[in-house]
């Protein structure tokens, strides 16, 4: 496969079967030189078989320095609830008028919140909103009585995992314009969170492997030892 020059020069930096801790990844990372800002991104691969609903790992978690992206939330909702939610910063808060918007066509957000009565309308939407991982569910905290604290949470950096098909988590731990200490802090922040939901059926070698990665960059794995 065809790399640029730019993807090669961080390739360059360091040895590719080697594995590296954390503040030395990163560096390598930041060799990377392109006109954006690049989102970082860990990835594990656990020892769990997803075919067994007992060894399916999912979860959420609040990144202490967020994730350098300004993210759009909308709550389904209604009452009082709707001025609660527009004062915790919602982008958008309604019922059935966002269920229109949707059917529309409309899909500019990135996390969507539902109080449990509002269910029955936004079940007219599940078939836009699951296959894009946006639909609300109580397992990732998004249906919910506590509307202020979930929309502050989700402004704040809170990301959803969930472990797919090949039994490999990914996600992102913010921006390379990230201090080493920042995203230090983050990454050590989602694999304690990982390490967390561990099942209690997963035998042997939980976190098998373990990456770093941006978005114009080669992975580098990481020695969980190092991480610590």
């Amino acid at each position: 496969m065809f790399r640029g020059k730019k993807y090669n020069k961080v390739a360059e930096a360091f040895n590719r079967t080697q594995k590296y801790g954390l503040a030395d990844a990163i560096q390598i990372l930041k060799k990377s030189e392109v006109k954006f800002d690049q989102t970082v991104e860990v990835h594990f691969n656990l020892g769990v078989d997803p075919k067994h609903s007992d060894q399916v790992v999912r979860g959420t978690v609040v990144l202490p320095h967020g994730t350098g992206r300004s993210v759009r939330v909308i709550v389904f909702c209604k009452d009082n609830n709707l001025e609660v939610a527009r004062n915790a910063g919602a982008d958008f808060a309604g019922g059935d008028d966002l269920v229109q918007k949707i059917q529309g066509g409309w899909l500019e957000f990135d996390a969507v919140v539902a109080t449990p009565d509002m269910m029955p309308v936004i079940s007219k939407v599940a078939k836009v909103l699951g296959p894009r991982g946006l639909m609300p569910s109580p397992k990732a905290g998004t249906v919910t009585v506590n509307v202020t604290q979930t929309v502050k949470e989700l402004k704040a950096g809170k990301i959803q995992y969930r472990v797919d098909k090949g039994a490999n988590v990914h996600a992102p731990v913010g921006k390379l314009s990230f201090s080493v200490e920042q995203l230090t802090e983050n990454i050590q922040t989602i694999i304690d969170s990982v390490l967390k939901a561990k099942p209690q059926t997963s035998k042997g070698t939980f976190i098998k492997s373990l990456s770093l990665t941006a978005t114009m960059t080669p992975s580098i794995k990481l020695d969980l030892g190092l991480t610590r």
